[in-house]
């Protein structure tokens, strides 16, 4: 109909150029006109055949990301994995037939698993299984990882938040407005997130010579002398405001509280916590483009984003009276 051979029509079909083959903009044109006009689509088997790849992407998440209490914390790295994979002319493809085993978290490999149906896989998740990333390495399936992750028998390609500086920073604002006794809520442990936290806790005291006291849970916070409390989660920075407020203290004229992170557990408050922000948007962005790069160029990128500090209204200078 185009009145041009099968070799043009897959080389503007494909968008590219073949050895000398320069095809004018005319024929171009009166290609695109015909296959508008028909209505062609191009055979996405044929296409896999000759690119070996389906232009399809997973994405496997450790945990479920569309019950209410999730989809606050989940939504931003969604929307940036759609956006990007858009852009790039491929499909989605979420991974929801994984039981969830040994109680919380699911795994990628069982019988049931898919994982091979797509190009490579984005992993979404607070914790991700050390045995999944290690086959996954083994095996030489392409996946990326969204958030740092300790190496699994192998570097482990990622795009993580750069905790440690935005956690630096904050301890240094605290010291600043003159707090000298400073306590961390937390595990500072298990997922590598947590311990980045805790790691920018402690070489922020360190900088600034003021004490600092690591506590796995609040029971000791109060009547420990702490001026400001660094919570690893929302949630239990809430909780803490509410037990301050019990207790008949203010917030922050008597106790300062700084939440490191997004709400990743149901929690009712409107506190305007100081923090930051997680770039969990860009995250989910460049995590496709990152797995982009290993589908086309192969090696193993890590890179960490910076994390926007977020002013608040629950960190002020200490009170004289105190």
């Amino acid at each position: 109909m185009a009145g041009v051979s099968q070799t043009t029509v897959s080389l503007v079909l494909n968008g590219r150029a073949e050895g000398e083959v320069r095809i004018s903009p005319e024929t171009r044109d009166r290609v695109l006109q015909v296959i508008r006009e028909t209505g062609y689509v191009a055979d996405p088997a044929a296409r896999r055949l000759v690119e070996r790849r389906n232009r399809i992407y997973g994405v496997f998440t450790y945990e479920a990301v569309f019950p209410a209490e999730s989809a606050d914390f989940y939504h931003p790295f969604l929307v940036g994995i759609e956006e990007c994979a858009e852009e790039a002319g491929c499909d989605l493809l979420l991974f929801t037939s994984a039981k969830v085993e040994q109680g919380e978290w699911r795994r990628i490999f069982s019988a049931e698993s898919r994982i091979r149906l797509a190009d490579g896989c984005v992993l979404l998740g607070r914790t991700i299984d050390r045995d999944d990333l290690s086959r996954l390495l083994t095996e030489g399936i392409p996946f990326v990882s969204v958030g740092r992750r300790d190496d699994a028998g192998g570097p482990v390609p990622y795009v993580g938040a750069d905790y440690p500086p935005a956690v630096r920073a904050l301890v240094q604002r605290a010291a600043a407005l003159g707090h000298r006794r400073m306590v961390y809520v937390g595990t500072g442990q298990g997922a590598e997130s947590y311990a980045d936290r805790l790691r920018g806790f402690t070489e922020g005291v360190a900088a600034t010579g003021v004490e600092g006291v690591h506590l796995e849970q609040a029971d000791g916070l109060f009547g420990s002398g702490a001026t400001v409390v660094f919570a690893e989660e929302l949630a239990d920075g809430a909780a803490i405001a509410e037990i301050a407020r019990t207790r008949g203290l203010d917030v922050p004229r008597d106790l300062s509280i700084v939440a490191l992170g997004a709400r990743t557990r149901p929690v009712s408050t409107d506190i305007d916590f100081a923090g930051f922000r997680i770039p969990r948007r860009e995250m989910g962005r460049r995590a496709v483009e990152l797995l982009t790069q290993v589908l086309e160029h192969g090696g193993v990128p890590q890179e960490l984003l910076a994390c926007e500090l977020v002013e608040g209204s629950t960190l002020a200078p200490v009170h004289d009276e105190r």
